[in-house]
């Protein structure tokens, strides 16, 4: 499985939540409803995207925009400051809860035509493998119209305007698929600051065993099995990983490992031992022994602690 995919997992999984809004001037949308991950794209028209204690972004028609939470923020059409907030003196401020249902601006249906269109979408990430990828963003994030996005954008709108059946799915799978390249193309321009492992994905060393690592984290990897998926030596994989991702490739599966384990210690079907089995241990003991090393605490005790609402977003769909 692709590194990137597997880490995108669990904000995708669980589906977003999906909505539009049409905006007439003066206008002021502050998304209070502690997502993790938004997404804005307008359809029509541009807007300012204010982080909390962040300066203001533009994001214009063609472009999309991420804003990391939980924090709120503000999407206007004014960013001077005005009412205290970062909106403009004219605006009314609108709350948008669109993961409790509770406010929020939708449009009908099929309702594109208003001076601003915007469609976002929130992503409730609970689970810690994603984390690892949304820590290095920045509070929010614009990226420019792109070759791979702008079909998608389009279709986007053709979706909305339709009256076909499962068109809500349509629309709430484009959103991940605009949303994954919105990353994608954020991580290749100059400014960002992708993870480590992420640039060490295109080494014709490392990229090789990472990718091995992710698409069967269980097996019982050495760094010698490592070094011949990438033709060389171990000494030359150590090295060479080590400079890249910043520790040795056994050192990085371990820690993989125990957050794919932490994901999977929040289904309260799975015992201690099938977790463990999972993530490449033998028997519960040697998997508690390394995830206490790592975590400090046992992998019941980090169970007891895992919120409620936790338990029930990794639970498996059926």
């Amino acid at each position: 499985m692709d590194v990137f995919d597997e880490l995108l997992r669990g904000v995708r999984g669980k589906g977003a939540v999906f909505g539009r809004s049409v905006l007439w001037p003066p206008w002021s949308l502050r998304f209070t409803d502690g997502a993790y991950l938004t997404l804005c794209v307008p359809l029509r028209g541009a807007g300012w995207i204010v982080p909390e204690g962040g300066a203001p972004q533009r994001v214009g028609l063609g472009e999309a925009a991420i804003v990391r939470g939980p924090a709120p923020f503000v999407f206007t059409d004014d960013p001077e400051p005005g009412t205290g907030d970062g909106t403009g003196a004219g605006a009314a401020v609108r709350d948008v809860r669109w993961l409790t249902a509770t406010g929020g601006d939708q449009a009908p249906a099929d309702e594109i035509t208003g001076p601003t269109v915007l469609l976002a979408a929130a992503y409730d990430v609970q689970a810690e493998a994603p984390q690892r990828l949304l820590r290095v963003l920045p509070p929010a994030l614009v990226v420019p119209d792109g070759d791979d996005c702008a079909p998608m954008r389009d279709y986007l709108e053709a979706q909305i305007t339709g009256a076909r059946p499962g068109r809500q799915i349509v629309l709430d799978r484009l959103l991940d698929w605009l949303l994954v390249c919105t990353l994608r193309d954020w991580f290749d321009r100059p400014e960002a600051e992708p993870p480590k492992w992420y640039q060490a994905l295109g080494d014709e060393v490392a990229g090789p065993a990472l990718r091995a690592m992710h698409e069967d984290p269980a097996h019982p990897w050495t760094t010698a099995e490592l070094a011949s998926r990438a033709g060389v030596s171990r000494t030359t994989l150590a090295k060479r990983f080590t400079e890249l991702v910043g520790e040795g490739p056994v050192a990085y599966l371990t820690e993989w490992r125990m957050t794919l384990a932490a994901d999977l210690l929040s289904r309260p079907e799975l015992t201690v031992a099938s977790v463990a089995r999972r993530v490449g241990y033998a028997d519960a003991f040697g998997f508690s022994a390394a995830f206490k090393r790592l975590r400090g605490e046992s992998p019941s005790a980090y169970r007891r602690a895992v919120p409620e609402a936790r338990r029930e977003h990794e639970a498996p769909a059926g």
